[in-house]
């Protein structure tokens, strides 16, 4: 039976966010035949999630070693199953039917190897605001991300925590990039270089924002770091692209 595993990185998750997620992930329908679980690694070892959440066969989860969110999701993809990989951070919550849209696209289009969506910015106040810049639903040619992201100063034009791709492109970009921060960004570009994408029209993920979020944190621009990282996930998408032997799907 088919199967889609949705992805999800953990440390000191916050119960009612993590509930939240969890609710998004299990009130999902999908189509007939197809099946989700939802992989759970904690980056460290205390086991918080799993004092939180319901006993469940969908949820998978496991501790490691403390070694950070790009790291934490590699883990959790080397012990996931599915075809399709969709992401989720602990603190985000999936919109009604987004993994059914990802399936249908992937399914019906072999030529697609990855799916994004319009994403909400969700505010403490449980009020949403949109992304003003999305592009037009439907498929997106090899090279637009990565071209409209170097050239609006490494600002995305679709966002990458919404994620769906298909296993096989993932683990040949060699999963999320390892770098302290950006992770998801450093698999979307090179991903978009090499394959062609899917824009959704209908919003994905409630993407929280909040005080105790990693990107809230003062670090994650820190203007050297962060221009090393940019730099690095340019040169990795540049370098994929003139070792790729053909772009995936034609």
């Amino acid at each position: 039976m088919p199967l889609i595993s949705v992805i999800t990185p953990s440390h000191r998750p916050v119960r009612e966010q993590l509930l939240e997620a969890y609710e998004s992930v299990r009130s999902q329908r999908l189509p007939r035949g197809w099946e989700v679980e939802w992989v759970i690694q904690e980056d460290g070892d205390t086991g918080a999630a799993l004092d939180i959440l319901p006993e469940d066969p969908v949820v998978r989860f496991a501790t490691g070693r403390r070694g950070g969110v790009a790291l934490t999701r590699n883990m959790a993809l080397a012990r996931s199953r599915g075809d399709l990989v969709k992401n989720l951070d602990h603190d985000d919550v999936l919109t009604p039917g987004v993994l059914a849209r990802d399936i249908e696209v992937l399914v019906s289009d072999p030529l697609v190897q990855w799916t994004t969506s319009p994403v909400l910015d969700l505010l403490p106040d449980g009020s949403t605001v949109a992304f003003d810049s999305d592009p037009a639903p439907g498929r997106l040619e090899p090279g637009y991300v990565f071209e409209h992201w170097r050239t609006h100063g490494y600002r995305l034009p679709v966002h990458p925590t919404s994620i769906c791709i298909r296993r096989p492109l993932a683990v040949a970009l060699g999963g999320w990039m390892g770098v302290p921060g950006s992770d998801d960004t450093g698999l979307l570009v090179p991903a978009s270089v090499v394959s062609h994408g899917y824009f959704h029209g209908e919003a994905g993920l409630l993407y929280r924002k909040w005080p105790g979020q990693e990107t809230a944190a003062a670090g994650h621009y820190a203007p050297m770091e962060w221009s090393l990282r940019m730099r690095l996930i340019e040169e990795r998408a540049e370098t994929v692209r003139k070792l790729w032997p053909d772009v995936v799907g034609v």
